[in-house]
């Protein structure tokens, strides 16, 4: 089955190792517009492939996706220190009304997986340009809040000294500053946390919960003023969304798909917990939240109605 990533930069290369490693799919193609650094890219990670899983990893242009059963869109400009990610939506959007229709025009059968910052603004653009050549919505998918919750599960599971695999606990809304963390209903293997933990005898205190907060809502940002980017968790959550999909695996991720409505807030795409398969996005399994939670999901979902607001609005100007 082949892969296409359009955008080989720091995230897009990452993803195609990542994919490598894990032995997903049979084949990657690589498109960026500065073909020497997609060669360059290509030629390293099939360089690994001798250590990890048979597949074959090229660079190519967009008619190398012909056949293509997922394409991902990395490409963009990058985040910059203390640029939050709805800031980067004027300059990234400009960027998709010219990627995704060469995309659609070579593989019009794929599914789009967007990563691509602000995400859930982005994957709402994409859906609409995608919508041109007759490509339903459920088969545009951002990562949404995928990165994130897996945060948020490694960073508990660390705290209770539990394999985060065991850790179910999901982020919610926009992928950035307003997200939402769903402590009402995380649970562990099966038993809510704070059953868990009078059982294990631990506690997750409200300033435990602050400080996850904090890890969680602000890792991005401490990660780029560390070392300018972000690559091995998104490359890896990619990954997980890709096998998902070329495997019909009807799994439950927090990836974000426009929606009709979202607590209230009209015509929107956020993160919420989708059940995802071969064809893309099957249904939406929002859980019940508590009311500050609900209240959190609906001003985040509102932030990023504003935001494809003002820029239709500026388009129309």
């Amino acid at each position: 089955m082949k892969i296409g990533i359009v955008g080989s930069g720091a995230v897009g290369a990452t993803t195609a190792y990542a994919l490598v490693l894990q032995g997903i799919g049979r084949e990657v193609v690589l498109v960026d517009l500065n073909k020497a650094r997609a060669q360059a890219e290509a030629d390293d990670i099939l360089h690994a492939v001798p250590f990890a899983h048979p597949m074959q990893v090229r660079a190519g242009d967009y008619p190398d996706l012909d056949g293509a059963r997922v394409v991902i869109l990395t490409a963009g400009v990058s985040q910059r220190p203390g640029e939050t990610r709805l800031q980067l939506l004027e300059r990234n959007a400009a960027v998709f009304r010219s990627i995704v229709p060469q995309v659609l025009e070579h593989a019009p059968e794929a599914i789009l997986v967007v990563a691509t910052n602000p995400v859930d603004v982005m994957t709402h653009l994409t859906a609409r340009y995608a919508a041109d050549f007759g490509v339903p919505s459920r088969r545009v998918i951002g990562s949404g809040t995928t990165l994130d919750t897996a945060r948020f599960r490694a960073l508990l599971g660390r705290h209770l000294g539990v394999d985060p695999q065991h850790v179910h606990a999901y982020v919610l809304g926009e992928h950035g500053d307003s997200e939402v963390l769903a402590w009402s209903e995380v649970s562990i293997g099966g038993i809510p946390l704070e059953e868990f933990c009078v059982d294990q005898g631990s506690a997750v205190t409200d300033e435990v919960k602050a400080q996850i907060d904090d890890q969680v809502r602000n890792a991005a940002y401490r990660i780029i003023e560390g070392k300018g980017a972000t690559y091995y968790g998104i490359g890896s959550a990619l990954a997980r969304i890709v096998n998902v999909i070329l495997r019909d695996q009807r799994a439950i991720l927090t990836v974000c798909t426009p929606q009709p409505e979202v607590a209230g807030v009209p015509d929107v795409t956020v993160a919420l917990p989708n059940l995802v398969g071969g064809s893309g996005v099957i249904s939406t399994c929002l859980f019940e939240l508590s009311d500050q939670e609900y209240a959190g999901l609906r001003a985040s979902a509102q932030i990023v109605r504003n935001a494809i607001t003002s820029l239709d609005a500026q388009r129309a100007d």
